[in-house]
């Protein structure tokens, strides 16, 4: 499950050039939870305020930004076209709606797929029952790799080198009380996958909240993303998890099936 995850420009190694710095705001503007206010984007960007208030200004002169007042920016209707027209044009889009859809059906829980970027995932897909309660989690919301069902389910089908990149590149955050921090703890449970086919957060990235997931891989077999049931933990308890498991894993084969297939047609016409 998502928490907000407000990194500062630089730490995976980002340009710091003025294409970088502009990339840096635009993403920062659309974290969950708009409009921002200057004070706090420029924080996030480590940028000086004058700086992110010109960069803003240009973005709302050109549609991508928009002032709401109060010196706070939301995204501007320009970056909200361009992303309905970049989801609705994803061939990855268009065949895991289905799949999510059925999942959700089938377990009566919130469904999820996030694709992998650096060392996080980002939420492209949500699907929810009809239900009282809403999970935290939104689409474009990025959560790591280390304690989060969708992050471990990815990491589990990364090289050695890129794992280790992960887990031992610097001291790992205790975001609840049950995280895993040592490296060699997280390395045990991503081997889960290869015998139950999937990885469960037990409260590890938010309190209270449960998550089953499994690997999503392309045609060449490279993990993709994940897709993961998440429910709050009187919802999901834990001896729903062997049955909830395999039809997790059972979904994300299918809709890695679905996206070879899809990688061969593409192939196939070129």
């Amino acid at each position: 499950m998502e928490r907000a995850v407000n990194d500062k420009s630089g730490a995976r190694g980002e340009p710091r050039g003025a294409v970088g710095k502009a990339l840096e705001v635009l993403t920062a503007l659309a974290r969950p939870g708009g409009p921002h206010r200057l004070a706090d984007l420029a924080k996030v960007c480590d940028l000086p305020k004058p700086t992110a208030h010109r960069m803003l200004q240009t973005f709302a002169e050109a549609g991508f930004a928009a002032g709401a007042g109060g010196g706070q920016y939301d995204v501007g209707p320009r970056l909200l076209g361009l992303s309905a027209a970049v989801l609705a044009g994803s061939r990855a889009t268009r065949f895991t709606r289905p799949v999510l859809t059925e999942l959700r059906r089938r377990t009566g829980h919130t469904v999820h797929y996030a694709v992998h970027h650096a060392d996080r995932a980002v939420y492209v897909e949500k699907v929810e029952p009809d239900q009282a309660y809403r999970m935290n989690s939104q689409v474009g919301g990025e959560v790591p790799l280390y304690c989060t069902g969708v992050g471990r389910a990815i990491l589990s089908r990364l090289s050695a080198a890129e794992v280790a990149a992960v887990l031992d590149a610097a001291p790992l955050e205790a975001r609840t009380p049950k995280t895993l921090t040592d490296p060699a703890a997280i390395r045990r449970e991503l081997a889960t996958v290869d015998t139950l086919g999937y990885v469960v957060d037990d409260e590890q990235n938010e309190p209270h909240v449960r998550c089953v997931a499994a690997p999503v891989v392309d045609g060449l077999g490279h993990v993709v993303g994940a897709l993961s049931v998440s429910g709050l933990t009187f919802t999901l308890p834990p001896d729903s998890v062997p049955t909830l498991g395999p039809l997790v894993a059972e979904a994300a084969n299918r809709l890695s099936a679905t996206l070879g297939q899809g990688m061969r047609v593409v192939s196939d016409a070129d």
